[in-house]
């Protein structure tokens, strides 16, 4: 089983809706799946998926682990239709892709960490995650010249201790409240299902860009003009944190 504490806030300025992670323990089988935000309340350590805003405002992120034929059609897309974005990149895939790093930084995009090596953190000790978000942080800040404070762990897997970590190395870990569930290539429909149908004000959505999914690409331009057409602005994770709403309840 698995619990955690979901936060919503009154306009904080830097920093929505919440989650404690207190423990997290499913293994999860399909590639690049992740999760989660962190960073300090008097609370403690959270986790950020969903800000609760009045404003019709999401955010959409991509994970990329591996693989360059679909990172440029679904950049190639989000330039044609001006959409603003947050890649969560596996550090192993920029060193491989500098050039796609450059592309994602020059459209304007947002950069976060997905880690170095794709493993799931939470059967590592301590001082190996550590080494592995440092060794992430630095790759990352070479090749973005910009500072990196976002972090999905590799497979979205992550326990109280990550949580910790990451707050310790001035990270915040993202998770979404919408998934696409595109890393199973169910068909375009269904991926543009999953999304257009349980889209709202302030949800973090999450798709991939690596060369693992197959049908992303064919339902991304479907999915923007649906929410672009409901009135949805699309902005980056660090936007949507600024401006947001709260309340408090408990999820088992």
């Amino acid at each position: 089983m698995k619990f955690f504490w979901v936060w919503n806030g009154k306009k904080l300025k830097q920093i929505s809706i919440i989650i404690v992670a207190a423990f997290f323990t499913a293994g999860i089988l399909f590639v690049e799946r992740s999760e989660l935000m962190v960073f300090s309340t008097p609370e403690g350590p959270q986790v950020f998926y969903k800000g609760d805003v009045n404003e019709k405002k999401v955010a959409l992120t991509f994970n990329i682990s591996w693989g360059e034929q679909r990172a440029v059609p679904i950049l190639d897309i989000l330039d044609e239709k001006n959409i603003d974005a947050t890649f969560f990149v596996s550090a192993a895939w920029a060193e491989r892709y500098p050039e796609l790093i450059d592309r994602i930084k020059e459209d304007g995009h947002e950069i976060g960490n997905h880690g170095y090596r794709y493993e799931n953190y939470p059967s590592w000790d301590g001082e190996k995650i550590k080494k592995d978000i440092r060794h992430s942080h630095q790759v990352l800040t070479d090749l973005t010249k910009q500072k990196v404070n976002l972090l999905r762990p590799p497979n979205g897997q992550f326990d109280k201790r990550v949580v910790n970590i990451a707050e310790n190395l001035d990270y915040s870990i993202i998770h979404w409240s919408v998934d696409g569930k595109d890393y199973e290539n169910p068909g375009v429909d269904a991926i543009v299902e999953n999304v257009v149908t349980q889209t709202k004000n302030g949800d973090v959505i999450l798709l991939h860009a690596s060369d693992s999914v197959k049908q992303t690409h064919k339902a991304l331009p479907i999915i923007l003009d649906h929410l672009s057409k409901k009135g949805y602005k699309f902005v980056s994770v660090t936007e949507l944190m600024a401006s947001t709403e709260a309340e408090t309840k408990e999820v088992k």
